[in-house]
């Protein structure tokens, strides 16, 4: 959205949007998806372990005398998170497969793709998948990618309508909506088979502390060796599906050279706006393009160090949703393959018969019994005995949540949760379904923790450091964690939530590692105290108490959140069911 210095008159504003709303509705009524498009079937790298990374890993694999053969390094920073995906651009030798919810046309992304092109001149084949919802006005510019040599771009269920706002596509596609809350929400970065970042981060500035506004407190993991393979396969299965469209078949280089002289101009009335009110207002970024500050920072982020990354080898196994779980287009939700099972690629590693490869075939046997991702983790929360730590940044149980819970606590299970409060919640309403259920959680047990927005050192979900070079002080919690009894640990896309339980589509690593979740489960206990309100009943009254050390005094209101932002959730709210939060 552009900025303007000029005062507008709000009547005539009225409008121009209302008018602007007639003519999207006029210009995309007839808008629809193309027909019999050509989707060649690819595959990823067969695996023979000739390129440099693969090379790599068996090294590193023989140097540790490891007895898995997968290893895996948690990205707990928005450096270690951006430097590793850096690293695997340059250090890709035969393919790049890039699969995510949104890829936005910012400073960040903007150094990783001239990378990935840089990869696909020198003969690396490239392939780009991305979830269609975002990918309109400045962020539609990154499908000009499609048009590059070595490089294929693919939509996941797109939808009809202008490209260049989001009003005009929503507009026609009010006759769908069902198709529209349906999103891919995967996320995976893999080069050459042999290496790859899962986790929670799309790619942004926000995702990689480079935003001026606020930034996003996330998680990923490194995987090196076959468990990979793994994850290629999952990412050829959406590749290769009928709800995939070229990029070709949707946008036109024409179209994309509109966009981006339209975004041009409205990049340069933003800065002339922010210009003539420089002396009453801090300089801040717009959705309109990147700041010189915020380009020079992503361009001076340098990869990490493969080589010398500190890999824990242990089993694990991907767990992703088939894409059939989002209907193709004209179908219901229940149609065909509608609500597959979810897909899950058992990765055997080391000693067959060990306990730790026992204890994994079992959480993987129950997840694979399940519909979705989501309901396997609630599958494996059943097996918990001691203890659960989970980070989710949407929050929203349902019944079959709520009661996986309650049976946990009534087996003893000490159950801790961190999620956004409403002052650091991008989606604010989504904190009206998680609210509507706090107090029934904390009456059964459950430990709620929300974080605290105005932490501008708080990089990761882990406490480590990580503040943002362009001074945001806003946090955002996005990382999707779950630590078992201090032995299994799930890193991946999906909220404990009903959007992700029955609409949207996800993948998770589930490792089975000792080191791993110890490691994980220090620091996010150090986050909870440091940088997260504590939720507490008391005398049926909710009280957030400040984190250690905060100065902050315990209040029982919703922490850090306008009067105003409280009370239109309270009105708006309870409008909206748990399943579109």
């Amino acid at each position: 959205m552009s900025l303007s210095s000029a005062p507008q008159h709000p009547i005539k504003t009225m409008q121009r949007w209302c008018a602007a709303v007639a003519a999207a509705l006029l210009l995309s009524a007839c808008a629809q998806l193309p027909k019999n498009v050509e989707r060649p079937v690819s595959s990823a790298l067969a695996s023979k372990g000739d390129t440099a990374l693969a090379m790599l890993v068996q090294r590193r694999h023989d140097a540790a005398s490891a007895r898995f053969d997968s290893g895996f390094v948690l990205l707990d920073g928005p450096q270690a998170a951006y430097g590793s995906r850096l690293a695997l651009v340059e250090s890709a030798q035969k393919t790049l497969d890039l699969q995510y919810y949104a890829i936005h046309a910012d400073a960040s992304t903007g150094r990783l793709l001239s990378g990935v092109r840089d990869a696909a001149a020198r003969g690396v084949r490239v392939r780009i998948l991305i979830d269609d919802f975002h990918s309109t006005g400045r962020d539609a510019l990154v499908l000009r990618l499609a048009f590059e040599k070595n490089i294929e771009m693919r939509m996941f269920n797109p939808l009809a309508g202008d490209r260049d706002s989001a009003l005009s596509r929503m507009a026609n596609s009010l006759g769908e909506a069902s198709r529209v809350q349906q999103r891919m929400h995967n996320k995976l970065f893999i080069a050459d088979n042999a290496m790859g970042v899962a986790g929670g981060r799309n790619l942004g500035d926000a995702y990689f502390g480079n935003s001026t506004v606020g930034n996003f407190v996330d998680l990923d993991v490194l995987a090196a060796g076959p468990i990979v393979r793994d994850l290629s396969r999952s990412f050829d299965t959406y590749w290769n599906n009928e709800r995939s469209y070229p990029v070709e078949s949707l946008v036109s280089q024409a179209e994309l050279a509109q966009i981006r002289e339209r975004s041009r101009d409205a990049t340069a009335a933003a800065r002339e706006g922010a210009s003539a009110t420089a002396s009453t207002s801090p300089a801040t970024r717009t959705d309109d393009g990147p700041t010189p500050e915020q380009r020079s920072h992503a361009w001076d982020e340098k990869p990490i160090d493969l080589a010398t990354a500190a890999f824990v080898w242990a089993p694990a196994v991907v767990l992703a949703d088939q894409p059939g779980k989002i209907p193709p287009d004209n179908s219901s939700p229940n149609a065909g393959d509608g609500r597959a099972p979810a897909l899950v690629i058992s990765q055997q590693n080391g000693t067959q018969n060990s306990p730790a490869n026992r204890a994994l075939d079992a959480a993987a046997d129950l997840a694979a019994g399940s519909d979705t991702v989501v309901e396997g983790l609630l599958q494996l929360i059943g097996q918990s005995r001691r203890d659960l730590l989970i980070i989710s940044p949407y929050f929203v149980p349902g019944d079959d949540m709520k009661q996986a819970f309650a049976a946990a606590r009534a087996r003893g299970v000490r159950v801790r949760v961190l999620t956004n409060s409403l002052a650091s919640n991008d989606a604010p309403v989504a904190h009206v379904g998680y609210a509507r259920h706090r107090e029934e959680m904390l009456a059964m047990g459950v430990e709620l923790y929300e974080l605290r927005s105005g932490r501008a050192d708080f990089g990761s979900a882990f406490g480590a450091s990580g503040a943002s070079v362009t001074g945001a002080s806003k946090a955002m919690l996005h990382s999707k964690v779950l630590v078992l009894d201090g032995r299994l640990l799930v890193v991946g896309s999906m909220n404990l939530d009903l959007r992700s339980q029955l609409q949207n589509t996800e993948v998770a690593l589930l490792i089975r590692s000792d080191e791993l979740s110890r490691i994980a489960t220090r620091q996010i206990e150090a986050a909870l105290h440091e940088g997260a309100w504590h939720v507490e009943l008391t005398d049926g009254k909710l009280i957030w108490r400040a984190p250690t050390g905060s100065g902050l005094q315990d209040t029982t209101t919703e922490p850090d959140a306008s009067a105003s932002l409280r009370l239109l959730l309270k009105l708006f709210g309870p409008l909206a069911p748990d399943k579109l939060l």
